[in-house]
């Protein structure tokens, strides 16, 4: 009615030379194993929170952007870390450009028509 294991599997029997030897191969194969996955993890998590305590903080608060008298805004765009407007400026197309963390000018372009 129960199952016996094997006379060759029952624990309290000694293990001979090469099985130790076999048995102490795959405890030091699956210590290095863990050891190099554990290593990974922290390179991981370490990557991580080094690049969450260098980041800087977003701009905050109020900021007015000066526009030429009568021009008008046509779109806006955030590509990466910049902000792109596109401005209508008297019949002249203008793009100016924002750092997105800062909000400070990053550049501008103007288009002209070529007489």
């Amino acid at each position: 009615m129960f199952h016996t294991p094997p006379e060759s599997d029952r624990p309290d029997d000694e293990l001979t030379p090469e099985q130790q030897r076999i048995v102490a191969k795959f405890r030091r194969f699956s210590t290095v194993s863990m050891l190099v996955m554990v290593l990974g993890v922290a390179a991981v998590m370490g990557v991580i929170g080094y690049r969450m305590l260098r980041a800087k903080p977003l701009a905050s608060g109020e900021v007015t952007a000066l526009l030429p008298k009568g021009a008008k805004i046509l779109a806006t765009n955030v590509s990466g870390d910049v902000l792109v407007v596109t401005l209508d400026n008297g019949g002249s197309v203008e793009i100016r450009t924002f750092d997105v963390r800062t909000l400070a000018p990053a550049g501008t372009l103007r288009f002209a028509i070529q007489p």
